[in-house]
């Protein structure tokens, strides 16, 4: 686009940003199923190698498909550069590695999904990187916990699954303040409803396996800031290789196309379903960040576009109460996964947090009444009478 251009709509970059076109002239996103690249000498393929050249010369390194999701996600989300990873745990699995050594201390939010609070807690201890985890939404806590050795904060927000908001902006004073860094998780808003990094955050993280391709179809992740630290990122994944297909980088780009519309759809149905919950005497509560019930719903309208659209609620009598639900409905999918254009419901204790400690649930909020609903593209009317099934 030209210079003299008004800069262009996050609506518009999510369809624009980013396309890697051939000599074809192809409308389309090509994908470029092709493991390496030639070069046409010597000179040039070792400029390409030792990067003064642009170019692609291996999959695993670079890739024209994998450039295109890269560069319009770092669009989307206002940031210099993107480097794309086969799984969200990879995305932040590549930025821990990039980022701290052994002595080096990893300041978390305890409100996490069951993987992440694993690589933190396990893998990354036994590298002689110590984690700290505190309540996201308490910034007292927060600073209490930062020492001298914290190279990086880490919070999702919201929360998986109970929806808690931290405030991006104060977490990033506070990080900066000490030499640290901030690196938010951005799965459950996309760029269509929040961007952290105009809050001040570093780094952000994503699992473009969720709301990014919104389709359900395939695994990736994401990286996305400037360009000073996405480098030492990308030279780790090029290195170690959790790299992201060229094929998966072509779906993650159509499902971009659509985020928006999505999202918005989605966030309408989510705040509906959220209210009705609310008033249902078989539900002892609901975790929305719409709802004006919510203990941070001030601050999410401030820092995000809607209330997303994912909710959380516990249903009184426990384990077998909510087993019941889970068990009963016929219309949405029983899985762990979310972002889908079809409503999925899962029970966290028995799957995404089943091998966090019992403690570590029970600080996190993860009753065996709780549940987590990842709300579609169905009518929200189907969906109430699918819950009542088991409710």
């Amino acid at each position: 686009m030209s210079a003299s251009n008004p800069p262009l709509h996050p609506e518009t970059l999510a369809v624009r940003a980013g396309r890697e076109l051939s000599e074809f002239g192809e409308h389309s996103q090509g994908v470029f199923l092709s493991s390496s690249f030639t070069f046409g000498s010597a000179e040039e393929g070792a400029r390409l190698f030792l990067g003064e050249q642009e170019g692609y010369t291996y999959s695993r390194f670079t890739n024209p498909t994998v450039s295109a999701f890269q560069n319009r996600l770092a669009a989307l989300e206002g940031g210099e550069r993107a480097i794309a990873t086969a799984s969200g745990m990879a995305a932040i699995q590549a930025v821990m590695l990039s980022n701290l050594q052994a002595g080096d201390h990893l300041l978390s939010s305890q409100s996490l999904f069951g993987s992440t609070l694993n690589l933190f807690a396990g893998t990354l201890s036994r590298f002689g990187i110590e984690t700290s985890f505190v309540a996201p939404t308490d910034l007292a806590a927060w600073r209490a916990a930062i020492r001298p050795n914290t190279r990086i904060l880490f919070v999702e927000t919201p929360s998986n699954p109970l929806t808690e908001v931290a405030d991006i902006a104060a977490l990033a004073a506070l990080a900066h303040a000490h030499g640290a860094l901030l690196v938010v998780d951005n799965c459950f808003c996309s760029p269509a409803l929040q961007q952290p990094l105009s809050l001040g955050a570093d780094l952000v993280v994503h699992s473009a396996t969720k709301f990014l391709d919104g389709h359900g179809r395939v695994l990736g992740g994401a990286v996305v800031g400037s360009d000073r630290l996405i480098e030492p990122i990308y030279l780790h994944v090029r290195t170690a290789g959790p790299s992201l297909s060229a094929f998966n980088a072509w779906v993650l780009l159509s499902g971009l196309e659509t985020l928006f519309i999505r999202m918005d759809r989605q966030c309408a149905t989510a705040l509906q379903l959220a209210g009705w919950l609310a008033e249902l005497p078989q539900v002892e509560r609901v975790y929305y960040p719409g709802l004006a019930s919510h203990p941070q719903h001030e601050l999410a309208m401030r820092q995000q576009r809607q209330g997303g659209a994912v909710l959380s609620f516990v249903v009184k009598g426990g384990r077998e109460a909510a087993w019941r639900v889970v068990d009963a409905i016929e219309l949405i999918s029983r899985t762990a996964n979310l972002g889908d254009v079809k409503s999925t419901l899962t029970h966290p204790a028995s799957t995404t947090h089943a091998r966090v400690t019992p403690e570590a649930r029970e600080r996190a909020g993860i009753v065996e009444g709780l549940l987590r609903v990842a709300v579609g593209l169905e009518h929200v009317d189907d969906l109430k009478n699918d819950l009542l099934r088991g409710l």
